[in-house]
């Protein structure tokens, strides 16, 4: 039995996004990132810039509170959203639903939005988590955001969203290690990260074949 499915987890900054493109064009494998954006959009009949107010994240005034509490401002966030067609728990259900589906069908690499909690017992499902140290993760955030007063606060303002609607939704730790096949660090660069998530994956595969 092969691996047929890539999951991966990863902190805000640590290269998850590009290692995945990575790994999906290596493999000629299908990538589902910001498609799944796009998807649930489709689904739920919404424009996507609402899908993303709920985008691995609980409902938009949690991860308001979230990014003050994180930024030590202790303020209670205003103008909270009043999206009237979907919601966060809505947002969660058609993402698992668009990821069950992808991985039953297989071939893909599927980055965040809990597939780790999703495909923790999909027998072809290889599930890594990526992380880094905060000054890599700063000098890449950097790269694409602007006008940011605390880089520091910033990401950790996003990881504690990460964190958050993995515990809500599905009722785990983000950094809980059985969830994960693989924990890598990605200062060793986006090239030798996906070569060794590869060679893991297949290592791997005779092992997962074993267990299921």
């Amino acid at each position: 039995m092969s691996i047929r499915v890539i999951a991966i987890a990863r902190e805000f900054g640590s290269g998850g996004a590009t290692i995945g493109r990575m790994l999906a064009d290596r493999l000629g494998w299908r990538l589902l990132d910001r498609e799944l954006v796009d998807e649930v959009a489709r689904a739920a009949n919404v424009e996507p810039h609402v899908v993303e107010q709920f985008d691995e994240r609980c409902d938009p005034w949690l991860a308001a509170l979230l990014r003050a509490i994180w930024q030590g401002s202790g303020e209670w966030p205003s103008g909270l959203s009043d999206a009237d067609l979907l919601d966060a728990r809505t947002m969660a259900r058609l993402t698992r639903q668009i990821i069950e589906h992808a991985a039953e069908a297989g071939n893909c690499v599927i980055v965040g939005r809990g597939a780790q909690c999703i495909l923790e017992n999909h027998p072809q499902a290889f599930r890594v988590f990526l992380y880094a140290p905060m000054e890599l993760r700063k000098r890449r955030v950097a790269e694409r955001v602007g006008g940011v007063a605390s880089l520091v606060a910033h990401i950790a303002g996003k990881d504690a969203e990460r964190g958050a609607y993995i515990h809500k939704f599905f009722g785990r730790q983000w950094g809980d290690l059985r969830l994960y096949d693989l924990m890598l660090n990605t200062r060793c660069g986006d090239e030798i990260a996906m070569e060794t998530i590869l060679t893991a994956a297949r290592i791997a595969a005779p092992v997962h074949a074993t267990a299921a």
